[in-house]
């Protein structure tokens, strides 16, 4: 019998492999600013250290920027998503974060993003910080708080939503034949990603070039480096390579629900394949623990099938 015929899309091929992800809780804010510089720097803040639950304990980055039409306050803003491995984790992170990084940024408020679920601590916690003179209003059935700061007020729901569907660890690996070739992959992923709502990219600039794999020959080292798909350990380790790749690199998404890192997914693996084989990708792969430690298998072929014709 012979073997099914490759997964072609201009001329890459996806490998017939699936990403393996997690359940996490997430949750959306909203953080406005006077100035698009201001919000920026401080969701940029809020998201910062948050590339993996491992090192960080928490997966976060900005989703979208807002613009002032469309914030709360009538000023421009960014929204952010952060994930955690629970709910517990979530509730004790978001304040912490927000009260070190927005409630310390000039002319930052802070909103909830997320309706729904299980009430993540804002203002609830960082009311405090007043002393005694901050103060709440109720508007529209939620309660703000204006907490005194030297240079005005600041202004903070209480509390935001959160979700416990989110998925965390969905990937896919950009196999080209020159570093150049793989980063312009991955920055066209990454481009066309970002107009997904509901998912990000938490590695910096959206892409990971470190690659691991679960365990270690040194104790007490839970991850290392991904040494099947490092080009320089071709012909000293197993390689899961063709000859011709020089350059991986990995794309991570976390997403407020599985159908939001699948779309998420197939509009960078779609955004890569548009540069072809011409454009130096070989193929597009995925990470994965052989099935036995996350429950959302992404499989690559399923889909892909749509936009290879299949």
């Amino acid at each position: 019998m012979s073997a099914p015929a490759p997964l072609l899309i201009n001329g890459v091929e996806i490998r017939d492999s699936f990403a393996e992800a997690f359940p996490m809780a997430g949750t959306r804010l909203i953080i406005t600013a006077d100035t698009p510089r201001w919000a920026h720097t401080a969701a940029a803040s809020l998201t910062g250290f948050a590339t993996s639950v491992i090192g960080c304990g928490c997966e976060a980055a900005i989703e979208r920027e807002i613009p002032a039409e469309e914030t709360p306050d009538g000023r421009p803003g960014y929204a952010v998503l952060i994930f955690a491995m629970s709910l517990k984790d979530l509730k004790k992170i978001v304040p912490l974060r927000a009260g070190q990084c927005v409630l310390t940024s000039p002319t930052s408020a802070l909103y909830a993003g997320l309706e729904g679920g299980s009430p993540v601590p804002l203002g609830k916690a960082l009311r405090y910080f007043g002393d005694g003179h901050q103060m709440s209003k109720n508007l529209g059935g939620s309660r703000i708080w204006r907490i005194p700061v030297m240079e005005g007020e600041f202004v903070c729901d209480e509390i935001v939503g959160s979700t416990t569907a989110a998925v965390g660890g969905g990937n896919f690996l950009i196999l080209a034949r020159s570093r150049p070739a793989a980063l312009a992959a991955a920055e066209a992923a990454v481009a066309a990603m970002g107009q997904v709502r509901g998912a990000i990219m938490p590695f910096p600039g959206g892409v990971v070039r470190s690659g691991s794999k679960v365990g270690s020959k040194y104790a007490g080292l839970i991850a290392s480096s991904n040494d099947a798909y490092c080009p320089t350990l071709r012909g000293i380790a197993k390689t899961a390579l063709p000859a011709e790749v020089e350059s991986v690199l990995e794309i991570v998404i976390d997403g407020l629900s599985e159908g939001e890192v699948a779309e998420s997914m197939r509009a960078g693996i779609t955004a890569v394949c548009g540069l072809g084989a011409a454009g130096g990708v070989v193929a597009v792969d995925a990470g994965n623990y052989g099935g036995n430690l996350g429950p959302f298998h992404f499989k690559l072929h399923q889909l892909m099938a749509q936009e290879a014709g299949r």
